[in-house]
């Protein structure tokens, strides 16, 4: 059917007549549907398989850079959560380091006004022992000088010769005059 079609054409095509470009030719037709097939089956061998290859190849290498940007882009998001982590835990170390610098100031303010307290409590002490010192020194000067008014008034009285009666009374009273210093 096919091949009677084609030969139908063919003689169609061999009559002469003189057209314009708007006629229809069979024999134009037939010719051109042939050389369009086997330019398709030339075509399908020579140059499909390359271009397909090629769209392949091409289509390869945009999923392999769409694969790699996928992997670099979760790279880079695992980077920047590690750099938050580490970031948190340098601001996490800071805080630390600054609360036991600040405990550290604290316990040496407070070992240092013990220390302070501890030596102006000795210097009171001191002091205090220096003023008992100083006062019982003066205490037995003053008993010295005491003594030798005593003694003095002794003799002046022996010296006058008083009666027994005024010397014990001039005695107590010397005696009651030193209780009382």
């Amino acid at each position: 059917m096919f091949a009677d079609m084609i030969i139908g054409l063919l003689a169609l095509s061999t009559t002469e007549g003189g057209g314009t470009l708007l006629d229809v030719n069979p024999g134009l037709i037939v010719w051109t549907v042939i050389t369009f097939v086997l330019l398709l089956l030339i075509l399908k061998k020579v140059a499909w398989k390359p271009i397909l290859a090629a769209l392949d190849q091409r289509e390869n290498a945009i999923r392999e850079s769409l694969e790699k940007a996928e992997k670099a882009k979760d790279e880079a998001n695992l980077l920047l959560k590690q750099n938050e982590t580490n970031l948190l835990k340098a601001e996490e170390e800071s805080q630390k380091i600054i609360e036991q610098s600040r405990q550290y100031a604290e316990k040496l303010k407070a070992q240092m006004l013990q220390d302070s307290k501890a030596q102006a409590q000795k210097i009171v002490e001191d002091a205090a022992a220096e003023i008992d010192r100083r006062k019982e020194a003066a205490f037995d000067e003053l008993k010295t000088q005491v003594a030798d008014i005593a003694i003095n008034a002794a003799e002046k009285i022996l010296k006058e010769n008083i009666s027994s009666e005024a010397n014990k009374k001039l005695v107590n009273n010397y005696i009651s005059e030193i209780t009382k210093n």
